[in-house]
């Protein structure tokens, strides 16, 4: 590995896919500083729950993939995180949502299998406002998302909604990239 840990939760996506492309790094490295970075970086309440072990198993199954030559993607090996709206095989999914704790899907939602199959690694669930339904990203059970510029100057922020715990994981460097979704500006603004 040429990047030390910190360096490689600053990575674009196009950064990283060309690093594990040249062997700079393996998958493994880039989900082992993405898992600390969101331990460190729990303050901003951005994930729901967290899927370490799931993620480094996919990560060393990347770089099996990538060492025999059959890597499945561009996205094959990049740590990403997924808003919990989206239903996730045998992972919790509560779409910010009391009704839904402890709901785990037993099948993966289209968009979730097209990133699996493409070889992306889920870091966890993001939080959002309950359902979707909300601009601030302060509905949600699982309490309100830090905007990670606040906790640069004290200003006060919302991170925007209802995709605002994917773009706080992204913007603060605990993905390299996560999901969200869109009906009335539930990712643009957070964007």
């Amino acid at each position: 590995m040429t990047k030390d840990k910190k360096s490689l939760t600053n990575l674009t996506i196009t950064e990283a896919r060309d690093g594990l492309a040249k062997g700079d790094y393996s998958s493994v490295d880039l989900t082992e500083a993405h898992i600390k970075a969101i331990e460190s970086g729990r303050d901003l309440n951005a994930f729901i729950t967290e899927t370490p072990e799931l993620a480094l198993e996919r990560a060393k199954a990347s770089d099996e993939r990538r060492a025999s030559g059959e890597a499945a993607s561009g996205m094959d090996g990049i740590p990403i995180a997924v808003k919990d709206l989206f239903c996730t095989e045998d992972v919790q999914t509560t779409a910010g949502s009391h009704i839904l704790g402890g709901f785990i899907p037993p099948y993966e939602s289209t968009v979730t299998q097209n990133l699996r199959d493409a070889g992306a690694v889920m870091l966890g669930k993001t939080n959002m406002d309950e359902f979707a339904m909300g601009s601030a990203n302060i509905t949600s059970y699982h309490g309100e998302v830090k905007n990670p510029w606040e906790l640069d100057d004290g200003k006060t922020r919302v991170p925007g909604g209802s995709s605002g715990g994917s773009a706080a994981a992204v913007s603060g460097h605990l993905a390299i990239a996560a999901t969200g979704s869109d009906t009335g500006g539930s990712i643009r603004q957070p964007a």
